[in-house]
């Protein structure tokens, strides 16, 4: 089986890991953003954080764009949440954040949870 961008992930993962197995659960969303940006710049990972992109509808591009988290080694979604568990509304964001940058790989990760909880989405 290919998984899509291997080492990245677990490079990312890890860094997660290291963030929530420091900080716990309980903070707010802002504060694992903070944290996830000092363990990034550590390890040397490139990123971009609330990376902006544009929304097109039909011929047109709406007013109001979207903030991707981060962009990890500029092909990779990472969507931070803080939350007691995942539902399939944020799945849906992460599957939309992917069309709209038309990336193939986001990781969703909630720091809300006793453990770590993070899902693969792949377009």
């Amino acid at each position: 089986m290919n998984i899509v961008y291997k080492d990245e992930s677990y490079c990312i993962i890890g860094a997660c890991m290291e963030v929530h197995n420091n900080l716990g659960a309980g903070f707010s969303e802002v504060v694992y953003k903070d944290a996830l940006e000092y363990e990034f710049r550590q390890r040397g990972v490139p990123y971009e954080r609330e990376k902006k992109y544009a929304v097109s509808y039909r011929e047109i591009v709406l007013p109001h764009y979207f903030y991707a988290d981060f962009v990890i080694y500029d092909k990779i979604i990472l969507e931070v949440k803080g939350v007691a568990g995942l539902v399939d509304e944020h799945i849906a964001q992460c599957i939309n954040y992917l069309k709209v940058s038309q990336n193939r790989l986001s990781l969703l990760v909630n720091f809300g949870e006793l453990r770590l909880n993070y899902k693969r989405i792949v377009l």
